[in-house]
C-alpha cells in the first residue's frame, strides 16, 4: 500500500468550498473561509464541517484502498454510546461498491442539548475497501453527511491519478436539515444526491441543519460560485425559530434572490417551500421537543393575523414572490415542498419534523420527476 497525498492535486475534494489544515490532516468545510467571521453562532460552523455531499474523487487501478479519518461525534452524558458516526460510501464508475461505518474518533460530551461540550480526544481510524475491479476506474469516496471528518491519509495498492473533468451540469442547492439529511442511511442516500444521480448532474449541497435563515453570506457564496442550476428550500428554520415576521420575511427573500441574480442572472433557479410538518402548518414557532421526542409549536395561531409566520403563510408568500418576479425573471420557478413530502406521508417524519431514511430516498425521486423531466425547470 502506497500513501497518496491529499493536497497534491492527485485527489479532488468536491462538494467543499474550504479546506482547513488540522493537526490530524485536512477538514473539508462547505462554506468559504471568509464567511466564518460573519456568524456568531457556533452551530453554523458545526454544520458546515458536517460533509453532506462532500467526496474525494480520483482514478486508480488499485484493487484495495485504505482511508484514515478522524471523526468528531457527540454524546450526552446520559447516553451509553456516542451518536452514530455515519457511513463512508465508495462509488466505482458511479456505482456503489461498498459502504463502511465511519470509526469513532473525538467525542464531544455534554450534559444535555445546548450544554457546554467537553472534548474527549480520540484517534484516527482506518476503513478498507477490498476486491475492487481491476483496471483504471473512477472512484468517489463520499464522507458521512452528519459527522465532521478530518482526512488523515489515503493509501492504495496501485496508481492514483487525478479524475477526469466532470462535464455534467452543476446544481447548487441550499436548504435546512431536511436537505442536509442527517437521518439518511448514508451519504449517497440524501435526497439531493439521489435526485442528482437520476438527473445526471453534479450536486453541491450547501444545506445547513438548523441554519437556513436567508443569511446574506450564503447568498453571496452562491452568487460567486459556478452554477448551472440553483435551488433554495426556504421556510422551516424560519418558522421553527420564529426568525422573521411577515413584514421582514418577504424583503429578506427578495434580497437573497437579488444577490444570487447578481452573479447568475439567467440560471434556472427553483424556490422550494417547506415539506409537510403538522405541528407548524397553522401554528407559528418557536418550537420545542416534547417528552415523546416529537416537535411541538409554542406559538399562538391567533398571532398569525398579526404577522407571525406559519408554514401555510410561508408557502403563500414564496409563491407570491415568484409570481411577482417572473414578469422580469422567466428562469425563476416555484415548487410547493409538499410535492416532495406531503400530508399523506406525515407518518414518515421520525420526530414530526425530519423525514425517515426511506422518505429521503422518495423525496429524491419526487424532485427528479418534477425538476429534470421534460417541461421541468431543470430539464
Amino acid at each position: 500500500m502506497r500513501e497518496v497525498s491529499l493536497v497534491s492535486g492527485l485527489v479532488e475534494l468536491r462538494g467543499a468550498l474550504d479546506l482547513e489544515i488540522t493537526q490530524a490532516g485536512v477538514m473539508p468545510r462547505r462554506l468559504p473561509a471568509w464567511t466564518k467571521e460573519q456568524y456568531p453562532d457556533p452551530s453554523v460552523y458545526g454544520v458546515t464541517v458536517m460533509p453532506s455531499g462532500v467526496r474525494l474523487v480520483f482514478r486508480t487501478d488499485a484493487c484495495e484502498l485504505e482511508f484514515e479519518v478522524l471523526t468528531s461525534t457527540g454524546q450526552l452524558d446520559t447516553d451509553p454510546q456516542p451518536r452514530p458516526t455515519g457511513m463512508l460510501d465508495l462509488l466505482v464508475n458511479g456505482t456503489l461498491a461498498g459502504r463502511r461505518q465511519a470509526p469513532v474518533g473525538n467525542v464531544l460530551r455534554m450534559a444535555g442539548p445546548g450544554a457546554a461540550q467537553r472534548l474527549i480526544p480520540g484517534d484516527p481510524g482506518t476503513v478498507r475497501f477490498t476486491g475492487l475491479p481491476s483496471g483504471m476506474k473512477g472512484v468517489e469516496l463520499w464522507l458521512p453527511q452528519q459527522t465532521p471528518t478530518e482526512l488523515v491519509a489515503l493509501r492504495a495498492d496501485g496508481d492514483v491519478l487525478p479524475p477526469l473533468p466532470d462535464d455534467r451540469r452543476r446544481w447548487v442547492h441550499h436548504g435546512s436539515s431536511i436537505s442536509h439529511c442527517i437521518e439518511a442511511d448514508g451519504p449517497t442516500d440524501t435526497w439531493p444526491v439521489v435526485s442528482a444521480a437520476l438527473g445526471g448532474v453534479e450536486v453541491i449541497n450547501l444545506s445547513q441543519a438548523g441554519n437556513a435563515l436567508l443569511d446574506p453570506y450564503v447568498a453571496r457564496t452562491i452568487r460567486d460560485m459556478p452554477a448551472d442550476l440553483i435551488s433554495l428550500k426556504v421556510g422551516i428554520n424560519i418558522v421553527s425559530l420564529a426568525a422573521f415576521r411577515l413584514r421582514t420575511f418577504g424583503p429578506a427573500v427578495h434580497g437573497f434572490l437579488d444577490t444570487i441574480r447578481d452573479g447568475h442572472p439567467d440560471t434556472p433557479l427553483l424556490l422550494i417551500s417547506p415539506v409537510i410538518c403538522p405541528a407548524l402548518e397553522e401554528t407559528p414557532g418557536p418550537t420545542a421537543t416534547g417528552p415523546d421526542g416529537k416537535i411541538t409549536a409554542l406559538g399562538d395561531p391567533a398571532d398569525v393575523a398579526g404577522g407571525a409566520l406559519s408554514l401555510a403563510v410561508v408557502r403563500t408568500e414564496l409563491e407570491r414572490t415568484v409570481t411577482a418576479r417572473r414578469t422580469r425573471d422567466p428562469h425563476l420557478h416555484y415548487l410547493d415542498g409538499r410535492e416532495l413530502l406531503g400530508p399523506d406521508e406525515a407518518d414518515d417524519l421520525s420526530d414530526g419534523l425530519h423525514p425517515t431514511a426511506a422518505a429521503y430516498r422518495r423525496m429524491g425521486k419526487h424532485f427528479a420527476t418534477h425538476a429534470f423531466a421534460n417541461g421541468g425547470p431543470f430539464r
